[in-house]
This record gives structure tokens, C-alpha cells and sequence, in this order.
């Protein structure tokens, strides 16, 4: 409504003066405001806030009158009226100066386009004035207070009269009336028992004349309050009456608010009581109170003060209050606190020190409340030796909401705020309106703006808007402002992005789209013209009620915001009274004049004419001069197509979306006036276009009391009729009201007895301005503040802090679910919510509901006969998201009040096993947590287990790591926090994993690649043992390690005989499992294979490898006896570091068990470790072979499409033949090679679990992966080995087994295969028919023949290399000890590997 802005302004007097003001009074219009000081009195001017004038008494005078009390000005601001101390009335006249003299003029740069108008001189100038004392009166006793009357003066005395004088001072115009006089009771129909005796001796310490009530609001100086009225136009003895407010006796200031018809009265107490007349009874009744709460401002609440002072805003919207121990504090009409400068920023120091509130001795609002003239009281007397000294008036700058002063913006989804120079929009990017509004204005009979439909896209662009809390501000025109300040209205199109203003004179708009203003371009027209009933928008036309000068005619006016601003391009409505108020409904224009009547003016496009232009047809008046008493009681009118009735019992359906009602707010109250369709209805079809008579309208009902604002929409959606067909009140302290239709189900037949709308109050913690009906939230704003280290701590920035405005946000529907639950409508709540499931915070809609009511219910100190959550419960189970609701419920409140949740929505247990069902798993892990504190341990670990199980069954690793530590917990006694991570870890539980602890294996990503030096980062992949298994191999005695590491095997288990390997490394990568060693144990049991057909099938299947097939030239292909094998250029091969080199002699060890051969061999085969930093590029080699050993192209680097194979990098050598020739069959021999390779990825993972298997020592596997592979050097190592005493028997029968069933199957099924089982042929041979001695003596020649022979060959590159590849100084960087955050491949995760090159393995 109000918000305060930035700092405020010190003005500082010219005049050094030993006395201090202590009294600031505005003139009726509040350009001018006296300020009052002992002997002298000032008038300053608002704009610009000069000093014009200051009259200073004598001394000789000053001790006769006695010192200055109080000021009043004439309604015409002609003259002023000051009070002084010895009972006199001195009367001045405020003189102007001629034409041509002013105090201050606007002075221009040279070249200017100065607009002189008739009038410029009163609005751009601070006019000179002088004053001039008449005749003092003298009353003969001290005055109390004064107040203006028309023509009249009326002044209470200390001895109990009042006195009313002329203001032309004529003596015998003086008339005196004594309070013991006036019969005053509780209500005006008990008031003719005669005088009121008790007020003998009282007098009114302060009072103010209401005009709407035409009566005066007084306080006694007893304390006690009251109301006198005149029972005719004179005021005599005999002619007035007053009622007392019952058992108020600490009254101390009163101020009236005549468009509600409220006076306010100030307590001793430091509250604020705001009374209403009963109009049936005439009695004084209290319609709300004032006051701070020890909720928000625990420190002040009772420690203020009395009331010093009130003061309504001039459009009566807000209240300004003040006390004795200062601060200001500013309230809405019905009571909605808004601001408070006691508290929080405003009254401590930014280091956390307490701030002496301000204490203020007046204060006044200025033109159209943009600002609030305070003076400020020092206790501290004047020091004398400093006697003259420059006082100042702080001025506080307000914005203030365009629903003040032009209610008709109501109907727009937007939120305005106006300052004094500019606007504050809520709207979202303009170029995506200007985009959706360019694409729909095709379809509008050209029109740029779209006017709403049912089906208008708003309510998504305004769910953009919500997150951000930034305002669009728009600068007003200076041109226009300095011509025409104070802007009066404002108002915005429904789009967001048009915006019209209106000042003292004219108007002007402004476009988002093109961020500039229109002003008229003759300035006559606009000085020719004021803007009377507000303006608002229409599609693309502005429409403003105005009062023409030149005619001395009321007009209604269009004008269209394409054109130029003139009125040659605006279609104008003679009027025949002054317009009030105007608003529109889609094609209908509904004005509320001043003599109470209701005009109904239908609007249209057009198209005849050249330039867009409207016809303007009256439809309908409608006279409320019987229900209205002053037509300055009206806050709004709307029309709506709100009516008691739903759209199912309307006899005639296609009226539904036409105007059905009108709304008035007349002074807080909330009246209705409904179509009369008590007679025969008349179908429309059967009526000629020209005969159609609209309906008259019943006699007014009353909705709601206390209403501020009230908000409707012209637009539909079918989907969400319950919040599109509602009316929404805000009510002040009251929070909010809606008024809600009812809806049969399934268009069943409504109950006679359920009324067809019911009004549901709900609170809110913003102030709301608008209400987005589709997106079922409230906008608002609120002030926010900044605290500033200022320089001196008399400094304004010191003492206030910085103000800004915040726009906020509030989600209503919980409240309107819950309220419609207590009234036993479950099924309109149902309705209600299903429409709205699809808003993306409905899931926290349900959490507010049943967090609110829990919260009242388990903390209730009564026992509540009608619980509400067993209701709100069942209510949220129809929701799919039922599950999560409840336990993220559970989790915002304390454990204290679970019992008492669980109670009404079921056993926690039962939930949880609900979530397993519906595969919910992360809701499940929320609802464990619940049971750890609810239930016993074993009960948490028989759950924790099924989760664990289920996690590991759908690959969750994130949820299996909590569900690790949440076991190992629960068996340690913590409560959910992590084990500690010991600092070193013991090797003899790693069983065969320590060789691989400090190795990795590195495939390259291409030749092309490396060669052509790209910068390849290089990327470890290794096991993982994180922190938690390390902890377990700590703890191994524990049980709790043991049982979850039985549930770890046990998967393993369950994955290997379902030959998934994929799953099987991922498994293991994300857990830290010690594959190797549980495979080691597992070499005779699970880790054998029955049948190696199904396990190739289900390897090519996981892996997305494809089936190998035989290119049609494979006759007579080159390389089909493997008689080439593939050289690696010496530009590779200066690429490989040194350290990967000599790895291979560092690890040469005396024991020559299988094992240990195997692991030498396979770190050959796969590469060895290089632990570089990411700055080396690696090339890995194994061994060349020796003479007249078959190589399989197979297992050469992935070669990419990009790569080529005749640019020196690889080379296809024959070894008798060194130069370089390839026919058109080798070529697609090659191709094919290429097209039978899987992805990258799964090669990169394939190679990876081959390594762990050669580890462990699983040779089936090695076989199995070594065939999808098709790398001949696997098979030949593999087959070496199975003639070591080591390896069981059941392992080579089942070895041979299996490739003769792989030789069958490729035979019958899968010819692809047969050129590489061809190419293995010598090695089958070997595995069927050689002796063994010679098998395992050969098998140990190629472990010492390429462990002895090979580094040799290579190393003197290695040695040139040394220095550029330092050796690092720690092991094993980048190998199993890595934790478990730096994530090993995923292979789950379909994501390019980019942080690193995979170098293959070259055999």
C-alpha cells in the first residue's frame, strides 16, 4: 500500500531562529503547510520545499497574546488562524503578489524548448506571499483546540465552551454553546434524557469534524471519547447530541478518515482505537484496534508510550502513529501493519547497538501522501551561548500502490507502485510479451496489444516472474512532471507492459517495448483537460473519464496507443455528470458519478474508420442514491460476472460470461447488485439484435465488511473455474476473504440446502496487491532495509537506515483447502486441488496443510473434540505424492509430535514398505530415518536391509553409500554420522589386490590422436577403495562390517551368475568392493562359467557390442594368417613416458608361481601404470612379439574415422616386405575390422575387467572377454597358463569345453567369428593335444623372454625422455587409493569419458 523509500530529506530553515518549530499543519489542497513555532509563524511551499514567508511577533505582542499554540487554515487557503496562550485568536490574511512577481522561477539552459502555457506560472513557480495580521479575538480563556468549518471557525476553550466564529472576525458572529449542555448517552435513540451533567468542569482536549458523518470526533480531557452531531445545519444549544464510546477513559489525540467513515482515537495505553458509527443505532462502535504485538517487537510493545499523534493518509488509505517515546508507525485502513520504525533495522546501529527512537513533535502529509513532513523534538534545552541556529523538517519519501487512488487496476495481474517522479512494474522480460503479444495481435483485427482470452497464455509468463524480486523503474517524463506534478493515477495494461499516468493536468502513457513516453504534442490539449475518474486500459486504447475546461463538459475519452497523442485521434463520450470512478469489464465501461449513479457504457473496435477508433453506446443507469449517503464513501466499483448462483441453475447459459453483477466498496462494505432474473427469461436468438433489453438489478446485498480491496477477473479457464469465478477481499488485520462457488460433482443435481458460494477468511503475512487467479498466489510488496555505517551519528544515513520495497510472494490454497475440510466440503476441496496439481509447488501446498495443522493440533494445551489431521490426512492420501508429503512433514517438525502425526496417517513401517512398492526409494530412505528414532535397532536394520538390497538392485550408489553408513551406524551406536576413516590400511585382508593397489590400466582413445599431438589428459581407471572400506577393513572383526559385506557378496554373487559384468564393474567402482579379493575367493565357485556361449551372447549384449561378420574378400586377404603385424611410428613412440617403460624390469620377481606370472604378464598385456601428472601424453606398448608370432589387428588402438592409415602414424608392414602397398580388399578388410568394434566406452570397460580377472585369476573369464575382444594375445597367455599345477583340472576341461561350443556355435551361427578362432587355431591346438610339460615350459620362456628382453630394446628412448617426464616421487596418485568422490567411469552414466585418453594396449 504505502512503502518508504531511501533516506529521508532534512529541509533546512533560511532563517536562523532561536526557537525550534514544534507544529507543521498542511492547507487543505497540502501545497502549502504553516509551521509554528513560539512567536512566529512560517509557510513553506512543496514543491520546490522552499520557505516563502515567516511573520514575526513583536515583543510587545507576544507578551500580550502569549506564545503560539496551534494553526488552521481556511478551506481556501486565504487565510490562517493561530491560537496563543492567553485565549486569543489571531486571524492573518495571506496576501499573494501580483502577476508578475514570484519568491522562485524555473530558469532554462540557453536553447530550451520552454512550453509557456497560461497557467505555467502557478505550476512551475513558488509564488510570493506576504501575511498580514486582522484583529486578534479574544476568548477570555486558554483554547484547547480549533477546527475549520467552512465559513466557520470552531474553538474549544478550557472552561467548557465551544465558540464559533466567523472567519471574517465580525463580532457579532460569535456564538458560544456550554458541553454541560449537550445530552449525551450511549446511542442516539436513548438520547433525549436531557443534558449530560457529569461534564461539568471537562473540556475537549482535541477534536476533528468528520464531513461524511457530518459530526466532530472529540476527546475530553478525562480521557473519555465522544461524538457530537448537529441535529440541523446551526449550531445551537438545543440542536446538538452526543454518544459516549463505552469504558474508554485514557483518549489523548483523535483523527477522522471521511471516505470510510472511521475516526481513530489515541490511548494512553500506546494503542489506537478506530470507532464507526452504527447506522441503525447511532451508537460509537469499535471497528478494530491499532497496536504493536510482543510477537514483533517484543523490546517496545508496552513501553511507547501514549499516542501522540494520527494522521490519515489524503486518499484515507493508511494511518500515520506516533508516541510519546517517538517512532513512527504506519497501519491500513482496517488495520494491516505495514511499517514500524521501533524495530529491527531502525533501531539498532549496524554493530548491534541500541538507536534512540526519533521523537517527533508533528508532522503532515504532503501532496498526495509522496511525502511526510516530520519535526522532530529535543528534550535537550537550546544552548544559550549558540542562540540562533538553523532548524530543520525531515521530509520521508514514500511509494505507494496505484489501488489508492485508481482502484480499477484491481483487475489486472500486475503489481504497480507509483513515487512522487516514478514507477515501479512487476514484469518480466518485455521482449518475450512483446514476441507472444506480436504473434496473437495477427489474429486481432490488427490490434498490437491481444486482448485477454480463455485461452491467453498470461498465467505461464507469470510464473516467470516469481522468482526474482527486481521491479522494472520507470522514470516519469520531466517534461510532463514539471508541467503537471503531482501524478494522480496510474495505471497498466494486462499485459505488463503499457503504462498510462496522469498528473494535474493531461496525461501520458509509456511503452515497454520501446521504452519511451507519448506526451501530447500540443500542449494546449493537454492544460485543456484533467483526469477526474482515473484511467485504465483497454486492448490498445487508454481510457480516461475527464472534466474539459473549454466546455465546461464531463467527458469519457479514448484514445488509441498507436497514434499520436491528440485529440484528433480520440473518440469522445459527452457526460452528464462529474465521473468519480471508472473500470471495465471486457467490452463494457461502468462509471460511478457524483450524483450516486451507475452508468453502463458498451465498447467496440471500429473498423470503418482509417485510424483505430471505438464506438461508444450507453446501455444501462442505474440510481444509488437511496443506498448511498455521500457519493465520497464509493472506494470502487466493478463489474463482474460473480453471481450467488452457478452457471448449472442459470436458465439461460450463454449469459454466463456476460456482466452479471456490479460491485460496490462503499466505505469498507462490500455490496452487491445482482441481474433481476425473478421474471420470464427471454431466449436470445428468439430477440431481433436491436431489441435485446438488459435486465435491472435486484436491490443491493451485503458481502463482507472491512474490505480495502477487491480483486475479479474477466477471464476463464475452464480447468480452474473455482479460482477463476472467485471474488477476493483483503480485509486488513483480518488477512484475506474469498469467496468461493460451489460445484456439483459430475453435474449432478446440487443439494437444495448447500448454498451455491461460501466465503472462506484466511491470514497472510504480506500486504496483497494483486492475486494471480490461475497460479494461485498473492503478489505483494514489503519494505526491506539496509543499514549504513554513516559518518557522523547525527548524520540522516546514521540514524535511518536505507529503505527499499521487496516484491513478495504467498501461496494461499493450503489455507482455502483446510477451511473448506472444516466445513465437511472434502469434495470441493478435492476439485479445487486436482485443478491446481499441476502447479509446481502444489507438492509443498499439501506439506503447508499438513505441517500448519499438525503443528495447532499436537501442541493444542485443550483437547480438541474434532481433530482436523485425521481428515487433512485421509484428504492428502487421494494425492500420488502422499508418501513424500508426510515424511517431508515429519522431518520439518520435531520429534515430539510424530507420534501424533503417524497416529492420523498410518504406521511409518507400513509407509515405508508403500515406498518400496512404488519403487520410491529415496522416499523410503526419509522414512528409514523415521523409524531409527521411532522403533528399536533391529527394526531399523531389517528395514535398512530391504532398502540396501532394493538400492543395490536398481544401481542407486549414491542411496547404497548412505545405506553403508547408515547400517554401520545403527551398529556402532551413532546416529547417522559417517565412521571414522582410519589412516592406514591393512594388506592382509586384501587378498590378491595389493598388486593392483598400485596399477592402472590406460587404453587410448586413438592413434590419430596422440599423433597428431593433441593435448590427451591422461585418465586412471582403477578399483577404489574409498573411506568406507577402509573402515571396513579396519573393522573386519566387527559384525556389523561382516553383515554388510555378506549383503555386498551376496549381490556380487547375484551379478556374476546373471553375467552382468557391466553391472558387476560399476558395482564394484562406485562402492570401493574389493572385486579382486572376493573373486580370488570366488575362482572355484561363482566365478566359473557354465555355458560360454550365453556368457558371450550376454557380454555382446551389455556391452553394445556388435556380432562380428566377414567381409567378402576375406579369401584372400593379407592379413588373414596374421602374417602382418602393425609398427608403431617413431613419432608414438617418442610420446611414451619413461617411467611406463621401466616398470616392466622394476617388477621382476624370483618366485615364478602362477600367480605372479600371470600378474606380469597381464601388466605387459594391459599396459603399464604411468602415475604422470595430467600434463603427460602416453603412448602404451607392449612388447613386440617375436618373429613368425601371430598379432591380431583386432586388438590394435580404436581406429577412428578421422584417422589414416597412410599418414605415417600406422603402418601395415609385412615382414618381408618394407615398403607400402594396399589393394582395395586389404582396404575394406580394414574397414570392417573397424565396423565390428563396440563403443569406445565399453571397449575402455571391457579391458578394465579383463585386468581384474587376469588378477584374480579368473581364466574363463579372460577367455570369454579375450573372444568379444578378439585379442589373440589373451587366448596364448590365457592357454600358457592352464598347465601350471596351480590351476584345478574342472578349470582346463571347462576351458577346452567351452571353445569347442564357441567353435560350434560361430560354425552354425555367427561366421564372424570363424576368422579369429581360425586366427587362434595353434593355441587350440595346443589346449587339445600338447603334452604338458612342454606347455608349462613354454608358457614360463614367454614370461622371461619378454620380461627380460623387451626394456632392453627400448629403453635408450625412455633414458632421452627422463628428464622432460620426471618420475613422480609418490606411487600410486592415481591408483586404488584414490577416494571414493573422484569417480571411476560410470558405465550406468551415458557420458563421454573426456577427462582423459584411453591408451589401448598394442600386442
Amino acid at each position: 500500500m504505502y512503502f518508504l523509500s531511501g533516506w529521508p530529506r532534512r529541509l533546512l530553515c533560511p532563517l536562523r531562529s532561536s526557537e525550534r518549530p514544534f507544529l507543521i499543519e498542511p492547507s487543505a489542497q497540502r501545497f502549502y503547510l504553516a509551521v509554528l513555532s513560539e512567536t512566529q509563524i512560517s509557510i513553506w511551499f512543496s514543491r520546490p520545499s522552499v520557505l516563502i514567508v515567516s511573520y514575526i511577533e513583536s515583543g510587545k505582542a507576544a507578551a500580550q497574546f502569549g506564545f503560539y499554540q496551534q494553526v488552521e487554515w481556511k478551506p481556501d487557503d486565504s487565510m490562517i488562524a493561530v491560537t496563543a496562550a492567553n485565549g486569543y485568536v489571531l486571524l492573518f490574511d495571506i496576501i499573494g503578489g501580483s502577476d508578475e512577481k514570484n519568491l522562485y522561477e524555473p530558469v532554462y539552459p540557453k536553447g530550451a524548448r520552454v512550453k509557456v502555457t497560461p497557467g505555467y506560472k502557478e505550476e512551475q513557480c513558488a509564488p510570493a506571499l506576504t501575511l498580514e495580521m486582522k484583529k486578534p479575538i479574544d476568548l477570555e480563556a486558554p483554547i484547547s483546540c480549533l477546527q475549520t468549518l467552512q465559513e466557520d471557525l470552531l474553538v474549544a476553550t478550557a472552561d467548557g465552551y465551544l465558540h464559533t466564529l466567523h472567519w471574517d472576525s465580525v463580532r457579532n458572529g460569535r456564538r458560544a454553546v456550554n458541553l454541560c449542555t449537550i445530552p449525551f448517552s450511549l446511542d442516539l435513540q436513548s438520547s433525549r434524557g436531557g443534558p449530560c451533567l457529569d461534564l461539568d468542569g471537562v473540556y475537549i482536549r482535541d477534536m476533528e469534524y468528520c464531513a461524511t458523518l457530518d459530526g466532530y470526533a472529540v476527546v475530553f480531557d478525562d480521557g473519555r471519547l465522544g461524538f457530537i452531531t448537529p441535529t440541523s445545519n446551526r449550531l445551537a444549544t438545543d440542536q446538538l447530541q452526543g454518544v459516549w464510546a463505552a469504558d474508554v477513559s485514557d483518549g489523548t489525540c483523535v483523527a477522522v478518515n471521511n471516505k470510510y467513515r472511521l475516526m481513530a482515537f489515541g490511548c494512553a495505553s500506546g494503542a489506537v482505537l478506530v470507532y464507526m458509527i452504527d447506522s441503525s443505532t447511532g451508537s460509537m462502535q469499535l471497528s478494530h484496534k491499532l497496536e504493536l504485538t510482543p510477537k514483533h517487537y517484543p523490546d517496545m510493545w508496552n513501553k511507547t508510550g501514549s499516542v501522540k499523534m494520527l494522521r490519515w493518509s489524503p486518499d484515507c488509505s493508511v494511518v500515520m502513529v506516533t508516541w510519546d517515546c517517538g517512532g513512527l508507525s504506519l497501519w491500513s485502513v482496517f488495520g494491516a501493519h505495514l511499517i514500524c520504525t521501533l524495530g529491527e533495522d531502525f533501531s539498532c546501529h549496524s554493530d548491534g547497538t541500541k538507536k534512540e527512537p526519533l521523537k517527533i513533535s508533528s508532522m503532515s502529509w504532503g501532496v498526495e501522501g509522496y511525502h511526510l513532513w516530520v519535526i522532530a523534538s529535543t528534550d535537550t534545552a537550546p544552548d544559550p551561548d549558540e542562540k540562533l541556529q538553523q532548524t530543520g523538517i525531515l521530509q520521508f519519501q514514500f511509494i505507494k500502490s496505484a489501488l489508492t487512488v485508481n482502484p480499477c487496476t484491481s483487475n489486472q495481474e500486475q503489481v504497480l507502485l507509483h513515487g512522487e517522479d516514478r514507477l515501479y512494474l512487476t514484469c518480466g522480460d518485455p521482449t518475450q510479451a512483446h514476441s507472444v503479444s506480436e504473434k496473437s495481435s495477427s489474429r486481432d483485427s490488427g490490434s498490437p496489444v491481444p486482448r485477454p482470452s480463455a485461452s491467453a497464455p498470461l498465467s505461464q509468463g507469470l510464473s516467470t516472474l516469481l522468482g526474482h524480486k527486481h521491479w522494472q523503474v520507470v522514470q516519469i517524463h520531466s517534461t510532463y512532471l514539471e508541467t503537471n506534478w503531482p501524478i494522480r493515477f496510474a495505471a497498466i495494461d494486462w499485459s505488463g507492459q503499457c503504462v498510462a499516468i496522469a498528473g494535474r493536468r493531461g496525461f501520458a502513457h509509456y511503452s515497454l517495448y520501446t521504452r519511451k513516453w507519448k506526451l501530447f504534442g500540443n500542449v494546449t490539449q493537454e492544460q485543456n483537460m484533467t483526469v477526474t475518474g482515473g484511467l485504465t486500459w483497454w486492448e490498445d486504447f487508454v481510457v480516461l473519464a475527464c472534466y474539459n475546461f473549454i466546455d465546461r463538459q464531463e467527458e469519457l475519452r479514448f484514445y488509441v496507443r498507436t497514434s499520436n497523442l491528440d485529440n484528433v485521434f480520440a473518440s469522445v463520450t459527452k457526460l452528464q455528470s462529474d465521473t468519480l470512478l471508472l473500470n471495465v469489464f471486457r467490452d463494457v465501461v461502468i462509471l460511478f458519478r457524483a450524483d450516486c449513479s451507475i452508468c453502463l457504457y458498451s465498447i467496440e473496435r471500429r473498423h470503418d474508420s482509417p485510424s483505430p477508433s471505438v464506438s461508444v453506446e450507453l446501455l444501462q443507469e442505474v440510481s444509488m442514491s437511496r443506498y448511498i449517503p455521500h457519493p465520497a464513501l464509493v472506494v470502487s466499483v466493478t463489474l463482474t460476472s460473480v453471481r450467488t448462483e452457478t452457471g448449472i441453475t442459470l436458465k439461460a447459459p450463454q449469459q454466463a460470461c456476460s456482466a452479471e453483477s456490479i460491485l460496490l466498496n462503499l466505505a469498507g462494505q462490500l455490496i452487491m447488485l445482482q441481474r433481476d432474473r425473478s421474471g420470464p427469461q427471454v431466449r436470445e436468438k428468439d430477440t431481433p439484435a436491436n431489441q435485446t433489453k438488459l435486465l435491472p438489478f435486484c436491490p443491493p446485498v451485503v458481502l463482507a465488511q472491512c474490505v480495502e480491496n477487491v480483486w475479479t477477473t474477466c477471464r476463464s479457464n475452464r480447468k480452474k473455474r473455482h479460482l477463476m469465478e472467485a471474488l477476493w477481499l483483503s480485509c486488513g488485520e483480518a488477512g484475506m476473504k474469498v469467496w468461493l462457488p460451489l460445484f456439483p460433482r459430475d453435474h449432478r443435481k446440487p443439494h437444495s440446502f448447500l448454498s451455491r458460494r461460501i466465503m472462506l477468511p484466511f491470514l497472510i503475512n504480506i500486504y496483497p496487491l494483486t492475486v494471480l487467479f490461475e497460479d494461485a498466489l498473492i503478489l505483494g510488496a514489503s519494505n526491506e532495509t539496509v543499514l549504513f555505517d554513516g559518518t557522523g551519528s547525527s548524520s540522516l544515513e546514521a540514524l535511518f537506515p536505507f529503505c527499499t520495497v521487496e516484491r513478495t510472494s504467498q501461496i494461499y490454497l493450503h489455507h482455502i483447502l483446510r477451511q473448506l475440510l472444516v466445513r465437511n466440503l472434502g469434495e470441493q476441496a478435492l476439485m479445487l486441488a486436482q485443478s491446481c496439481a499441476s502447479l509446481p509447488y502444489f507438492p509443498h501446498v499439501l506439506e503447508l496443510m499438513v505441517h500448519v495443522v499438525l503443528e495447532e493440533e499436537a501442541t493444542s494445551r485443550e483437547p480438541i473434540p474434532d481433530p482436523l489431521l485425521p481428515t487433512v490426512a485421509k484428504f492428502v492420501t487421494e494425492f500420488p505424492l502422499f508418501l513424500q508429503t508426510i515424511v517431508h512433514c515429519a522431518r520439518k517438525t520435531e520429534y515430539a509430535l510424530w507420534n501424533y502425526l503417524f497416529a492420523a496417517v498410518g504406521n511409518p513401517k507400513d509407509l515405508f514398505e508403500e515406498c518400496l512398492m512404488a519403487q520410491d526409494l529415496d522416499t523410503a530412505a526419509s522414512y528409514l530415518i523415521i523409524l531409527q528414532n521411532m522403533e528399536v535397532p533391529a527394526v531399523s536394520r531389517q528395514h535398512a536391509t530391504l532398502l540396501f538390497n532394493t538400492a543395490l538392485e536398481q544401481g542407486k550408489w549414491d542411496l547404497c553409500r548412505h545405506m553403508i553408513r547408515f547400517l554401520k551406524a545403527i551398529g556402532s551406536g551413532e546416529n547417522e554420522t559417517p565412521p571414522s576413516t582410519p589412516t592406514t590400511q591393512e594388506q592382509s585382508s586384501t587378498g590378491g589386490f595389493e598388486f593392483f593397489r598400485n596399477r592402472s590400466i590406460s587404453l587410448s582413445q586413438s592413434a590419430d590422436s596422440i599423433a597428431g599431438g593433441k593435448f590427451n589428459l591422461q585418465k586412471t581407471l582403477s578399483v577404489p577403495s574409498g573411506p568406507s572400506s577402509k573402515g571396513w577393513c579396519k573393522d573386519t572383526d566387527s559384525a556389523e562390517n561382516l553383515y554388510i559385506d555378506m549383503m555386498l557378496w551376496r549381490h556380487a554373487r547375484h551379478l556374476l551368475e546373471q553375467v552382468r559384468l557391466r553391472d558387476l564393474g560399476c558395482f564394484s567402482a562406485q562402492l570401493g568392493f574389493e572385486l579382486i579379493g572376493w573373486l580370488c575367493r570366488e575362482r572355484t565357485r561363482v566365478a566359473r562359467i557354465d555355458d560360454f556361449v550365453t556368457a558371450l551372447k550376454c557380454l555382446h549384449k551389455d556391452f553394445l557390442w556388435p556380432f562380428p561378420v566377414i567381409p567378402a574378400c576375406s579369401i584372400n586377404s593379407p592379413l588373414k594368417n596374421g602374417r602382418c603385424r602393425p609398427v608403431l611410428s617413431p613419432r608414438l613412440l617418442k610420446s611414451q613416458s619413461a617411467d611406463s617403460l621401466l616398470n616392466s624390469d622394476m617388477d621382476t620377481t624370483a618366485n615364478h608361481s602362477w600367480l605372479d606370472s600371470l600378474g606380469a604378464v597381464s601388466k605387459e598385456l594391459d599396459s603399464a601404470s604411468s602415475h604422470g601428472g595430467p600434463q603427460t601424453q602416453e603412448a602404451f606398448l607392449s612388447p613386440l612379439i617375436n618373429k613368425g608370432e601371430e598379432c591380431s589387428i583386432g586388438s590394435a588402438t580404436d581406429l577412428t574415422e578421422t584417422s589414416s592409415m597412410v599418414d605415417g602414424d600406422w603402418m601395415m608392414v609385412d615382414e618381408n616386405v618394407s615398403t607400402l602397398s594396399l589393394s582395395q580388399s586389404e582396404l575394406e578388410h580394414i574397414s570392417m575390422e573397424l565396423a565390428n568394434k563396440g563403443p569406445h566406452k565399453s571397449q575402455v570397460q571391457l579391458r578394465y575387467l579383463l585386468h581384474v580377472f587376469m588378477e584374480a585369476g579368473c581364466l574363463e573369464w579372460c577367455v570369454v572377454i579375450g573372444l568379444i575382444l578378439r585379442d589373440a594375445a589373451v587366448i596364448k597367455q590365457v592357454v600358457g597358463f592352464l598347465d601350471s599345477p596351480e590351476v584345478p583340472a574342472e578349470t582346463v576341461q571347462s576351458i577346452r569345453a567351452g571353445l569347442k561350443a564357441v567353435d560350434l556355435w560361430a560354425s552354425s551361427d555367427c561366421l564372424g567369428y570363424k576368422p579369429f578362432l581360425n586366427l587362434i587355431g595353434p593355441q587350440l591346438l595346443k589346449l587339445l593335444e600338447v603334452p604338458v610339460e612342454q606347455v608349462q615350459a613354454e608358457s614360463f620362456q614367454l614370461t622371461g623372454t619378454s620380461k627380460l628382453s623387451d626394456p632392453p630394446l627400448l629403453l635408450p628412448r625412455a633414458e632421452e625422455l627422463t628428464a622432460a617426464h620426471p618420475l613422480p616421487s609418490d606411487g600410486p596418485t592415481g591408483a586404488s587409493a584414490r577416494p571414493l568422490d573422484d569417480t571411476p567411469p560410470q558405465p550406468e552414466e551415458q557420458e563421454p569419458l573426456e577427462e582423459g585418453s584411453y591408451d589401448c594396449t598394442l600386442s
